[in-house]
């Protein structure tokens, strides 16, 4: 679900002018979504997301423990909420898996600066992909994430983008699910995609 809340201005009691704007529908949406859906504010626009499948976290699950077993001195995170510049001030998505050293978000914020991100991850969803191939990755490459890795279900590839400049990534590597995918260092390991 896909909201767009236009700028408007409001007045108070006192008849002062306050800014009724696209970030306070998000506070509200986000208050009142029920448990397990996420709310994003992605290039102005603020999308409401069911929770996962089991076969989408399964996937999630098998990329974050391939991490683990090659890179324990790295944290594996679900459900974390970034900062990432687009066509809004502030820009927040929920990734399906972020990568980075322990304890880079150990502080009690709902939204990080993604400047520790090493590596930020989405797997496609019906109700996802357009935003995982386009805004997203977009916004990933303005924050300067160095690597973007999508798993995407319905073209059935898993694609690392890297080198990002402005919003875009000048580098990408697609392999079709069920073949080795090599992640560069820090990274430094193939990712097995077979159990994709």
């Amino acid at each position: 679900m896909v909201l767009t809340a236009p700028e408007r201005e409001a007045r108070t009691d006192s008849g002062e002018s306050t800014a009724s704007s696209v970030e306070e529908a998000f506070v509200a949406l986000s208050a009142a979504a029920p448990e397990g859906w996420r709310v994003e504010l992605i290039e102005g626009e603020i999308h409401v997301v069911p929770p996962a499948n089991g076969e989408h976290e399964e996937i999630v699950s098998e990329v974050t423990g391939q991490v683990r077993d090659h890179r324990k001195d790295l944290g594996r995170y679900t459900g974390v909420g970034l900062r990432v510049p687009d066509a809004s001030p502030t820009g927040k998505v929920v990734p399906d898996f972020v990568i980075a050293p322990k304890g880079s978000f150990g502080d009690s914020l709902e939204y990080h600066d993604p400047g520790a991100v090493m590596l930020v991850g989405e797997v496609t969803s019906h109700s996802t992909a357009d935003n995982d191939r386009g805004p997203k990755l977009r916004g990933y490459a303005a924050a300067g994430i160095a690597f973007y890795l999508l798993i995407d279900r319905e073209r059935k590839q898993a694609v690392l983008h890297s080198l990002p400049a402005g919003k875009r990534y000048t580098r990408k590597v697609e392999v079709d699910i069920s073949q080795p995918l090599s992640l560069p260092e820090p990274l430094g390991f193939d990712l097995d995609t077979s159990e994709f």
